[in-house]
């Protein structure tokens, strides 16, 4: 990397961390590099285009001062976007500031022949014999970016459902694939942007459906030779919100029907906003064609929250309540509560409802027993760091020897097994495992589940780890 380039950047960095907050340099500034500096004007590497397009709309003044500061008048700034095509080449995007000066898309005028604008159009969503032609959004106002707390492990899927909130279908990430485990928030987030939009453009048609319901609305369609108008329907659509996309798996005439409606909403500059338990990387029985538009926009993945998003949780759920709690008992739930967000609001529920209905005072026994019961009753999902201090134990070894980049025979399989059981017990995607794994990419994450389930085939010995790993996963 050029010295100079490095240089300037950090000079710019140190003004920028002066003017904004601490967290907002942490999430924006940090992931930056700087790349090369040509006369006055400085490369600088970002994430994504979602990336690019945040600072631009926030910081770009800010920038601006840095920079100038720095090489003159004249400064400018380009950025690298290393991007992924649909064949997996890198290529890369670049664009300078000020970049708001583009032209704008000149309007068209379109033809609609009259036999398409039909009064009649059949709306999915009415119960045959009932009149009505208002299209209800089925959003939960419940679910509101206010109540959705922002912490470490969902900052940039909150951060871009905000952003599509504010501008739908007029920003990069269209779709926005919203992905994590159960009981994360996907629902809740889906249903923030969708309430938010309304808010700020009560003009807008936004509709919330399950993928379930859409493809019971798709067969419905079939089965009375109403194809047409039920993609007609889905087509005239502002912001589509559809949850649990990976429902679609497997079904070829829902995915060709909603591969035609999201191309033309698409086309249109309308916002389309999924969620799905996978990224889209790791979905089985979707068509190539339809994942390829998964990836057009922004895949932002939902994580298991941390100690400190946990406990501002709980604090939250409290307050909305009306309910006032020991400080003990609250980092109590919420340290030994790890898995997802429903969880530990079902175990402060309990807690209230036990306190309330049976006059208990609400001690750090009766909240020991509650959390126990409730993690106890609940399907727990074993973690990504549980697994390497399970899979290390096992093979006598410590975690860091497991993760390092050492190419010897035991340690590499080690290694494998871990990803290989993290795959199969977590809802982590490829990447997410391969980065908690020693820094590995998704690729290596997959290479490292065929070899294991070929040597399961052909090594009793291998065999033998398998399960008796197993064993102690499941125990």
């Amino acid at each position: 990397m050029d010295k100079t380039a490095q240089t300037v950047w950090e000079r710019c960095l140190q003004f920028i961390k002066d003017n904004i907050q601490p967290q907002a340099y942490k999430t924006w500034f940090e992931p930056i590099r700087a790349v090369k500096l040509t006369d006055n004007s400085l490369s600088i590497q970002v994430p994504s285009k979602f990336f690019y397009e945040w600072l631009e709309e926030h910081y770009v003044k800010l920038l601006k001062v840095a920079l100038t500061k720095e090489l003159g008048d004249g400064a400018k700034l380009v950025y690298i976007i290393r991007m992924e095509n649909t064949y997996g080449n890198k290529k890369p995007f670049t664009e300078k500031i000020p970049s708001n000066n583009r032209p704008a898309v000149p309007s068209q005028e379109l033809d609609v022949p009259l036999k398409n604008k039909n009064p009649e159009l059949k709306n999915p969503f009415i119960i045959p014999g009932i009149r009505n032609v208002k299209i209800e959004s089925q959003l939960n106002p419940n679910y509101s970016f206010d109540n959705f707390l922002e912490g470490d492990s969902n900052r940039l899927a909150r951060s871009a459902g905000l952003a599509v909130a504010n501008k739908p279908g007029g920003t990069s990430f269209n779709p926005l694939l919203v992905f994590g485990g159960v009981g994360l928030g996907k629902t809740h987030l889906a249903h923030a942007i969708g309430v938010d939009i309304k808010d700020k453009y009560p003009e807008k048609t936004v509709l919330y459906i399950s993928a379930e319901k859409f493809t019971q609305q798709y067969i419905e369609s079939v089965k009375k030779n109403t194809r047409n108008d039920f993609i007609h329907f889905y087509q005239l659509i502002d912001v589509l919100i559809i949850d649990d996309v990976q429902f679609f798996s497997g079904k070829s005439g829902t995915q060709d029907v909603f591969f035609h409606i999201f191309n033309h909403l698409h086309q249109n500059g309308k916002q389309v906003v999924l969620t799905s338990d996978k990224a889209p990387v790791d979905m089985q029985d979707i068509e190539q064609r339809l994942l390829s538009r998964f990836k057009w926009g922004l895949s932002a993945e939902l994580q298991s929250p941390d100690y400190e998003t946990r406990i501002s949780i709980v604090k939250n759920k409290l307050y909305r309540d009306g309910v006032e709690m020991p400080e003990e008992i609250v980092e109590y739930v919420a340290k030994n509560i790890k898995t997802n967000v429903r969880e530990l609001e079902g175990a402060i529920i309990s807690l209230i409802a036990q306190s309330s209905f049976n006059k208990k005072e609400v001690t750090l026994d009766l909240a020991s027993q509650i959390v126990e019961k409730f993690v106890k009753n609940t399907k727990r999902e074993v973690s990504i760091d549980y697994i390497q201090k399970i899979v290390s134990d096992y093979f006598q070894m410590d975690v860091a020897t497991l993760q390092s980049k050492t190419r010897k025979r035991h340690i590499v399989q080690a290694r494998q097994l871990a990803m290989f059981f993290a795959k199969k017990y977590t809802k982590a995607s490829l990447a997410s495992i391969g980065s908690q794994i020693g820094k590995r990419d998704h690729a290596t994450v997959l290479h490292a589940c065929k070899t294991v389930d070929n040597l399961a085939e052909t090594d009793k010995q291998f065999k033998k780890y398998i399960e008796e790993i197993s064993q102690k996963l499941t125990l």
